[in-house]
């Protein structure tokens, strides 16, 4: 029997990411109107909306695992030109290898026989520990110093500094409106 896990990305990424996004966005269109800006505010907010259709579809990540491969893929409604799915036999693996990030994090790749293609970890799904667990059955590989990227209480530490941000976004929507 094919044993199928579904990991999708930690809602607690999704929901910050999000509520940063309207935190950064929303406030433009208002001073735009306020400050008579070149770029009218109607097409801000059509730019707001097709960036939070992005940043949603980014956020759609799914990861499969079955007894044969791992797959990373993303809603149908998604192109395919806009993200890249990928899926890979467990034999197809070699090895994961660990490369330091440009902010000193440490992501894993899993990495062909051929050494010609690499496969990033998925490192933000919700059940990241049961993933690594069924990685390391299925491939034999060693997968003890695999920890995620970030841990959650840094979302939440973001979360709470957003909130802070949309209070100051409602100030700064508020005084933009009584300056018209």
């Amino acid at each position: 029997m094919n044993k199928r896990n579904s990991f999708n990305i930690s809602p607690i990424i999704r929901i910050t990411l999000l509520c940063l996004y309207v935190g950064l966005t929303v406030p433009l269109p208002f001073l735009a109107a306020a400050t008579s800006a070149p770029i009218p505010a109607n097409l801000l907010w059509i730019g707001i909306i097709i960036g939070a259709i992005a940043v949603f579809a980014a956020l759609s990540q799914k990861v499969i695992l079955d007894d044969t491969k791992i797959e990373v893929t993303y809603p149908s409604w998604i192109p395919n030109f806009l993200f890249k799915r990928w899926a890979l036999n467990w034999q197809e693996i070699a090895e994961l290898k660990m490369r330091t990030t440009g902010q000193g994090g440490l992501v894993y790749y899993f990495v062909t026989p051929e050494k010609d293609r690499a496969y990033l970890l998925p490192m933000r799904i919700a059940g990241f520990a049961k993933m690594v667990r069924i990685v390391t059955e299925k491939t034999a590989i060693d997968t003890s110093d695999v920890r995620p990227l970030s841990q959650p209480w840094m979302y939440l530490i973001l979360f709470v500094c957003t909130m802070l941000l949309w209070l100051v976004d409602g100030w700064t929507i508020w005084t933009a409106m009584t300056l018209k």
